[in-house]
């Protein structure tokens, strides 16, 4: 009779969990779908806002670089081309600085400094983005006139495809500006998961390659980031999806020009996100703003494509990680 009144005593909160379980689930469940839902929402309502562009340029809007509000035409070529080129500039600076950064802290520093100096990068990621607008205007454009863009300028201006990318008047202000502010905005973010990720790798396995002779070189090449690949590529991708969503920051130091008179960093260009800062507000019903809402739709496509790159290209590198052992 004990064990009776034992089994059945058992058998309650055994019920109970599994319904806890039940319930867990469900709320799972929901919040996956409602994000799902969200998604989809978002989508249709840009689909059925950018409708009469749509119908009136279709696929054409991608490649024209008309953007005339006064004569009715629109294409979205020069903000696409400003965001692609100023996000490109700023994932080709940040992250191989992230990269030093996190291999400093993780590997060299010593063990006084990687708590400060780790938690001042951080403190960069908490400054609003219209600082980092002003600051860009006000102070690091001319520096950049004046000590970059001139003697780049006066250095490449006549080699035959390098002089093209430097021509323009060196303002202080276009995509290598917007560029190297997006880079110092997402620096903090790739650093801090490269550095998190670093961190985790097994103690073990990098004394193991110390033991054999390797150098701290060889270590993180060879040891570290093939045990992180996934988290440094998530890293990565965050920051790419921070540059791409940027609007203040950029609306400030890109100039806001609607035109592509030449394949220039230096001159000023516009953006997606630029674009729409500035001219939704005054956009009225019609052509003006369903194009505006196109742009929105190009970049929410944009952001889907760089996913789904990623997340091949991952697949990929796990692929021939099993292919090799």
């Amino acid at each position: 009779m004990t064990a009776l009144r034992f089994d059945s005593g058992r058998a309650r909160p055994r019920q109970s969990l599994g319904l806890a379980d039940r319930l867990f689930a469900l709320a799972a469940y929901g919040a996956a779908l409602l994000t799902l839902g969200l998604l989809l929402g978002i989508l249709v309502s840009l689909v059925i806002g950018a409708w009469p562009a749509i119908s009136q340029y279709g696929l054409s809007f991608l490649w024209r670089s008309q953007w005339d509000p006064v004569m009715g035409e629109y294409g979205g070529l020069v903000m696409i081309y400003g965001t692609l080129m100023t996000s490109a500039i700023a994932l080709l600076i940040a992250v191989p600085v992230s990269f030093g950064i996190a291999l400093f802290l993780t590997e060299l520093a010593p063990a006084w400094l990687k708590r400060p100096l780790g938690t001042a990068i951080e403190l960069l990621a908490a400054i609003p983005s219209i600082v980092y607008g002003m600051w860009g205007l006000m102070v690091f454009g001319p520096i950049l006139a004046r000590y970059v863009q001139r003697p780049l300028q006066a250095a490449f201006g006549d080699w035959p495809y390098l002089g093209a990318l430097v021509s323009g008047p060196p303002v202080g202000i276009g995509i290598l500006s917007a560029g190297i502010i997006l880079a110092i905005m997402i620096i903090p973010f790739i650093a801090s998961v490269m550095r998190d990720v670093f961190e985790v790798t097994p103690a073990l396995l990098k004394e193991s390659a110390y033991g054999l002779g390797a150098t701290t070189w060889e270590v993180i090449w060879k040891v570290v980031l093939p045990y992180t690949k996934t988290g440094v590529l998530g890293g990565v991708m965050l920051g790419l999806g921070r540059a791409l969503g940027e609007t203040m920051a950029v609306t400030f130091v890109i100039g806001n020009m609607n035109q592509l008179n030449s394949l220039s960093i230096f001159d000023a260009a516009n953006s997606i996100t630029s674009a729409l800062a500035n001219e939704f507000a005054e956009a009225g019903e019609g052509l003006h703003q369903a194009s505006l809402i196109y742009l929105g739709l190009v970049l929410f496509f944009i952001t889907f494509v760089v996913l789904a790159l990623s997340k091949v290209l991952l697949n990929r590198l796990q692929k021939g990680e099993g292919a090799r052992t």
